[in-house]
């Protein structure tokens, strides 16, 4: 009976690496507070990763695409019956976050004998001002961060991720306009999905073209725009000027 807890504690830690290994293909996703409100940057094989949740939240992820739309339904699910048992501008991330898709994965991740949701995760919440934006790296397992400086990555490689997430702030102004924003986005997933050294990295003017055989998705919680509903997607092409 005593080697029961040392036997969960090592099927704990073989999943933790099957999970690991099993989303070393998936691409990075990006979360920026901008003055505009919050955009969001996905490149990824078809299969769509920036998502609306609700009012004045988004969802970016790679992963397995059965279980991002299984998170993405969970966090529209928790958004409108937060929404319904209180009100629509009750509805806040840290909410969502902490009582709902934070114990939802880590629930997932510890039933070792069922699948696992094989998810990393970025939700961001739009504020009436850039101080009150929210961004929250989520972890498959439910460990989740709130990002204090305004930028958020997700990708397989904790390391490189937060060399990302250092660099992106580092370089980034607060008057820069988004197509040089999108622009050093797609140049810190280069150097992710290429293992460049993301250190010496500056900003470049994407191709016309895009990347090839990629397929990039744009999307801004805009704080400007009127009414309750924020979220709007953008053409990549419009951010190329």
């Amino acid at each position: 009976m005593t080697e029961e807890p040392y036997r969960w504690l090592e099927a704990i830690g073989n999943r933790r690496e099957y999970i690991r290994e099993q989303l070393k293909g998936g691409t990075p996703v990006f979360a920026l507070s901008r003055p505009e409100g919050v955009f969001l940057v996905g490149v990824g094989h078809g299969q769509s990763k920036v998502f609306e949740i609700y009012d004045r939240h988004a969802f970016a992820a790679l992963g397995h695409p059965v279980d991002i739309e299984k998170v993405r339904q969970a966090a529209i699910e928790a958004a409108h019956m937060e929404g319904f048992n209180r009100s629509p501008g009750d509805v806040t991330l840290r909410r969502l976050v902490n009582f709902a898709l934070s114990p939802t994965l880590k629930n997932s991740f510890e039933q070792i004998f069922s699948p696992p949701l094989m998810v990393e995760s970025i939700f961001a919440e739009v504020g009436e001002t850039r101080k009150e934006d929210l961004l929250v790296r989520v972890h498959f397992d439910g460990h989740h961060r709130y990002e204090r400086a305004g930028v958020a990555v997700a990708h397989v490689k904790p390391e490189t991720e937060a060399q990302a997430r250092d660099w992106l702030e580092r370089v980034l102004r607060e008057d820069d306009p988004l197509p040089r924003v999108f622009a050093a986005c797609l140049t810190a997933y280069d150097a992710l999905v290429n293992d460049k050294p993301v250190s010496e990295l500056e900003p470049v003017e994407p191709a016309a073209d895009g990347i090839p055989d990629k397929t990039i998705e744009a999307a801004l919680l805009d704080r400007r725009q009127g009414g309750n509903v924020r979220y709007r997607p953008l053409e990549p092409g419009t951010l190329r000027g």
